[in-house]
């Protein structure tokens, strides 16, 4: 065999070795991407609704007029009030604050309500006071659950300009069940620890 010969077989041979040496090619593999979605469990919907419960859009029963308001100034000879018409008089009342009423009313009869009035004093200049009533006062704005009555809220013209937009609740604690006041568009920030005490939003 000549040496041409073998030169072409030694070369043939080393190609086939070097290629037998490197491993075949494999297909990419992508992972595929799925949108990442956020998962909200129902006990913790519920514990928020327990901490901050929605409040229905209260009935205004009655609202005093204008000129009872004057008569009450002047006998009280107290400042002029702001007079709040009534599409502007809104609060809200959450269910378990007009299960509540409806237990009162049951207990000391259907005129009996919530009256929850505006005072200066407190740690944050104003503060609410909340009695129960036995009867509405003539310059009283009177307020009920849509459904669930009787559910009677009492608020003077003066604090009504104070709580317009509130909601009224019933909180049951630890430390005790009372009503409370809730989301007033009036004060500024959440207020004093103990839910009583605000600051007016100028």
């Amino acid at each position: 065999m000549s040496s041409l010969t073998l030169r072409s077989l030694s070369s043939h041979a080393s190609r086939y070795a070097l290629s037998s040496s490197i491993p075949p090619s494999r297909p990419s593999t992508r992972l595929a991407c799925f949108p990442r979605r956020t998962i909200v469990s129902t006990s913790s919907v519920r514990a928020v609704h327990a901490q901050h419960p929605p409040g229905e859009h209260a009935e205004l029963l009655s609202y005093p007029s204008p000129s009872a308001l004057e008569q009450s100034e002047e006998d009280a000879d107290e400042p002029d009030v702001d007079f709040v018409p009534p599409e502007e008089a809104v609060i809200h009342l959450t269910d378990r604050a007009a299960e509540q009423l409806r237990s009162v009313a049951e207990r000391q009869g259907d005129a009996a309500a919530l009256r929850i009035a505006v005072e200066s004093g407190g740690c944050h200049g104003y503060q609410y006071k909340l009695d129960l009533a036995k009867s509405k006062e003539p310059e009283d704005y009177h307020f009920s659950h849509p459904r669930i009555k009787p559910s009677n809220v009492y608020m003077d013209a003066v604090s009504m300009t104070l709580l317009k937009g509130s909601t009224i609740d019933y909180a049951t604690e630890l430390i005790g069940s009372s009503f409370r006041v809730i989301d007033n568009p009036q004060a500024k920030g959440s207020g004093c620890g103990c839910g009583v005490s605000w600051e007016l939003k100028l």
